[in-house]
Order: structure tokens, then C-alpha cells, then sequence
């Protein structure tokens, strides 16, 4: 397989989302070996969000002293009201145990849409320039019109949903016109819930229809010798836009093996022909059947 030499790639941020969740991480122990792994390797920049459960608190009893550690943390919804989004806010460094964070995002971009939405960012504006986060930005999926709303607002942040499977935000120009505009793309679900590595007989039943198309993606990428996890690091974290890719790991042992995936030369693969096209499959949230 050829590939190309690790260069100049955006920074891997550590997603903490799993981190609220009691099963299979070992609790605030496994949250201080995944802390201890990530420092030494550099991996610095910590994803967090009001919505995550204890995921804040549990990282504020865990910091290493000194920490080497950066956060950028999310808001609540609106439908919260404006005061509650800034004092949640507020709560969240003291849960954090920092005095300031790197960054607050908009938790759903769909809040600045609507008439309130200039409301909302004055109230991440005057947490700015109180010195409390050093950027202010927010956090959008594929149809939220993100360099629009780049445009309106002149964030610091965009974070968005880019994996190899799902491209839509590469192909339509999104992440070059935020690029553009100085903007510093994030990318999330760099994995896509771990669906490029489901067994075909283990998706969700309104994923069934995919299960071609990906055991297709997966026999392109045994042919070329490109093993999956470094082939979807490799495409987050090469691509010229992006400043940060944000993992989600449950284990120290997850991380550790990010982190030797992340290291290796990038496989020189056709990556449009990787991508699913399949919009169900692309969006999570309509992974499970509302249907009664």
C-alpha cells in the first residue's frame, strides 16, 4: 500500500460524551488513565458539553496538577431561556474546576436560526469579553447551513459532523468557505458512532439498507491495505480545513490505540469513493425507528 508521510495535520481534541456514562469506563479511574494517556502524547485540547451528564464534574476531579489540558465546553438548548444558558455557562468552569476555558459553542446551531438567535450570541459574546472563554463559536450538522451562519455571526469555532463516510460538507463547500473566513473547523463523529466498524449483522434495523454499500467500503479498503481506523484518522486529520478532529474514546486502551493509528503514514486511498450516501445512515439521530 502507498502511502504518505504525517505532516502538517489538524489537532486530535479528546471527546468526552462516553465520559457520562457509568458502563464500561471504569468510572473516574478510567477517566484519569485516559487523561494520563492523552497529556504525554500531546493530545491537549478536552471536548465537553453541559448536555454530557456528570462529564464536567468528573473531569474537574481529575485534571492532572498542573494541567496541560485546554477545554472547550457547550451551552444548554435555548429552549432554556437566555439566562440559563449563561449561568449554566458559568457553572460549567466552576464544574470544570478552571477559572477560563478555550472555547463555548452554540450546543445546536438550529438555536441561532431563529429570532432569538442574536440574543443568544451576544450572551457567548459578553462571556468573551469577560475573559471567561477565549472563543466563542457553535456546533452544527450537515443541513445547518454552517458558513452562512459563519457569516452572520463571526464565530471562532465551527464544529461539525465529517467522517470518511459522510463527505456532504467536503463535497458542497462548506468546510472551504469557513476556512475562508478564518473560521477554526472542529470535526466530530470523525467514526460516525463506530458504524465503518458494525458487523452487518449487528445495524440497526433502519441502517439495513446501507449494509452493501459499507461491506463495499470495507472490502475497498481491505484491497488498498488500508486498516479502518487509520484510514478515517487519516481523513479527518489530513484535511486542509480543519484545525481540530475531536475523538471519542470509553478507555484508555481506545485512546492509546487513536493515538498509534494517528501516527501512521496516511494510506493514499480515492477517498470519494469511500463515501455513503445514504442520509439515514449519515445522521445518528434517525438511527432508531420512532415508529410505535
Amino acid at each position: 500500500m502507498s502511502s504518505s508521510p504525517v505532516s502538517s495535520r489538524a489537532r486530535l481534541g479528546l471527546g468526552t460524551a462516553q465520559f457520562a456514562e457509568p458502563r464500561g469506563r471504569g468510572g473516574e479511574a478510567e477517566i484519569r488513565a485516559i487523561l494520563d494517556t492523552a497529556a504525554p502524547a500531546g493530545l491537549t485540547l478536552v471536548d465537553t458539553a453541559a448536555a454530557y451528564g456528570d462529564a464536567e464534574r468528573a473531569l474537574g476531579r481529575c485534571w492532572p496538577f498542573p494541567s496541560p489540558f485546554s477545554v472547550i465546553t457547550r451551552t444548554v438548548r435555548l429552549a432554556e431561556g437566555l439566562y440559563r444558558i449563561e449561568h449554566r455557562a458559568r457553572r460549567s468552569l466552576e464544574r470544570l474546576g478552571i477559572a477560563r476555558a478555550e472555547g463555548l459553542l452554540v450546543q445546536s446551531a438550529e438555536d441561532l436560526h431563529g429570532p432569538d438567535g442574536p440574543g443568544l450570541w451576544a450572551r457567548l459574546q459578553r462571556l468573551k469579553d469577560e475573559g471567561l472563554f477565549q472563543k466563542i463559536g457553535f456546533s452544527a450538522h450537515a443541513e445547518d447551513e454552517a458558513a452562512m451562519l459563519a457569516r452572520r455571526y463571526n464565530p471562532d469555532i465551527v464544529q461539525l459532523p465529517v467522517s470518511m463516510l459522510d463527505q456532504r460538507l467536503v463535497a458542497d463547500g462548506t468546510l472551504d468557505r469557513l476556512a475562508e473566513q478564518g473560521v477554526e473547523v472542529h470535526l466530530r463523529s470523525i467514526f460516525l458512532k463506530g458504524l465503518l466498524f458494525m458487523d452487518r449483522d449487528a445495524l440497526p434495523d433502519r441502517l439495513v439498507q446501507a449494509g452493501p454499500r459499507l461491506s463495499r467500503i470495507r472490502r475497498m479498503l481491505a484491497e488498498a491495505g488500508a486498516d479502518p481506523l487509520q484510514a478515517a484518522l487519516s481523513f479527518a486529520l489530513d484535511r486542509p480545513e480543519a484545525t481540530a478532529v475531536i475523538v471519542g474514546v470509553a478507555s484508555a486502551a481506545e485512546l492509546r490505540a487513536v493515538i498509534a493509528a494517528s501516527h501512521q503514514p496516511s494510506p493514499r486511498l480515492d477517498w470519494a469513493a469511500l463515501s455513503l450516501n445514504d442520509t439515514t445512515a449519515l445522521d445518528p439521530r434517525r438511527w432508531i425507528s420512532t415508529a410505535a
